[in-house]
């Protein structure tokens, strides 16, 4: 069985357990969306929304908006129709089923961003630089992406699969922004809990759903593995190693 048929059923119960794909607290999500101060009428933009939880919290926050989700998971975007329908939000959230990098939009008076730098192929300095172009002078732009929170231990990088240069350090981070032509608003960043939280719904807690639902399934074993070293990848890696870091920027 390939590694991706194993995170394939891994991920079998979706993210109906979660409010939101990033570690995030309802407190912490009401800070941003009063940092990012949305005006009556504004138009928003969110890329590689998912369910777009974020981006229908910014558009309640402002009376008339209208808010765009570029998304390109159908699963997330199907979850994202059904909560805009339900909360009377169908006219004014539209989900785009294409790439961000993709994605032809310019004009916003605020563009968001978590965790979906990757989408672009030079990463944050490019994610930030489009972000940038797609607001109107005088916009915001909310962008959330990974930082090291201290030196990364070997067992960290191998919890992650990641290399030492993949991440810098949270002031980096901020320099990026301003080299992209955005001034930091306010810099804040996701603390243990909402980490811990978030790993036990999302990476861990999808996984271990789904093996204590198929106790017979021929692939049980695979799936309890690779669990198992998720969770030991976090516990006893990069947990504390990796930071969120979330980032109003004006422009």
């Amino acid at each position: 069985m390939s590694a991706e048929e194993v995170r394939a059923l891994m991920s079998a119960p979706g993210n109906e357990h979660l409010t939101w794909n990033t570690p995030l607290s309802e407190e912490h999500a009401a800070q941003l969306i009063a940092a990012c101060a949305p005006a009556p009428g504004a138009r928003i933009a969110d890329f590689g929304s998912g369910w777009g939880e974020l981006l229908m919290r910014l558009v309640e926050a402002a009376p008339g908006s209208s808010g765009d989700g570029i998304e390109t998971d159908p699963e997330a975007v199907a979850r994202g129709r059904r909560l805009a329908d339900e909360r009377g939000l169908i006219d004014r959230v539209r989900f785009h089923e294409v790439p961000a990098a993709e994605y032809q939009g310019e004009g916003y008076d605020l563009a968001v961003s978590i965790g979906s730098s990757h989408a672009w192929p030079g990463g944050t300095p490019e994610a930030l630089k489009a972000l940038r172009a797609a607001v109107r002078p005088g916009g915001r732009v909310l962008f959330g992406d990974g930082f090291w929170e201290r030196e990364p231990s070997p067992a960290a990088l191998e919890g992650l699969g990641a290399e030492p240069d993949d991440f810098g350090p949270l002031l980096g981070l901020v320099r990026q922004a301003e080299a992209a032509g955005l001034r930091p608003l306010q810099v804040t960043v996701a603390d243990q809990r909402e980490w811990d939280l978030f790993e036990s719904a999302a990476n861990i807690g999808r996984g271990e759903r789904w093996a204590l639902a198929n106790a017979g399934h021929p692939l049980h074993a695979e799936v309890t593995e690779a669990v198992d070293a998720r969770r030991t990848g976090y516990y006893g890696g990069y947990r504390g190693t990796l930071g969120l870091a979330y980032l109003v920027l004006g422009t």
